[in-house]
């Protein structure tokens, strides 16, 4: 991106401008962008590694502010378990509804607000909890008669994996079930 001829923010402004019309194939984008960037006679060894991602139907994507209460954490549930129905995944409602309940009542008690709860449906389920609060949870054996500090346990044991994702404004913890469920009708013939 950068040459003789061109500094290295002038090469990224060319390089963005290309990158963000349209092309027949990844391949057309690389030639059209080696084409623009680099002399026809170089000396150096030059690499671009394209990548297309895809996004998932925003119909795949539920997401809900949670208010700092105890009170919401029913509330959440039944989100959850509304949305579940809409997705024709009924039967992973009750392992979706304990999940929800653990981690949103985690983010309440120890985390700090803005708290989320967000739900994925994709090859999996993902639920997603994230407050303003950089402490990690961990996973702790409860003693015989400790009260507390069984959800995360439960979690981990209840679904296919889970983990933390940090961020600038606190974190997300995670967790992921497997679907065994079949597609609806008209779902089969999309790629998500």
């Amino acid at each position: 991106m950068e040459s003789r001829e061109r500094d290295t923010e002038r090469g990224a402004a060319d390089l963005l401008r290309v990158l963000s019309e349209p092309a027949a194939s990844l391949k057309a984008l690389c030639d059209t962008a080696m084409k623009v960037l680099l002399p026809d006679h170089r000396t150096d060894d030059a690499a671009l590694l394209p990548a297309r991602t895809r996004a998932l139907d925003p119909d795949h994507v539920a997401d809900w502010a949670i208010e700092p209460d105890f009170a919401q954490v029913a509330h959440a549930r039944r989100l959850a378990a509304d949305r579940l129905a809409v997705w024709g995944l009924e039967e992973t409602a009750f392992v979706t509804e304990l999940v929800v309940s653990e981690l949103v009542t985690n983010a309440i008690k120890y985390g700090q607000p803005p708290i989320r709860l967000r739900l994925i449906r994709n090859t999996s389920l993902i639920c997603e909890v994230s407050d303003g609060s950089d402490t990690s949870p961990h996973l702790r054996r409860a003693r015989t008669f400790d009260e507390g500090g069984r959800g995360l346990m439960l979690v981990a044991q209840l679904t296919q994996g889970w983990g933390t994702r940090h961020t600038t404004n606190g974190k997300t913890i995670w967790c992921a079930q497997t679907l065994a469920s079949t597609p609806r009708t008209g779902d089969a013939e999309r790629t998500y």
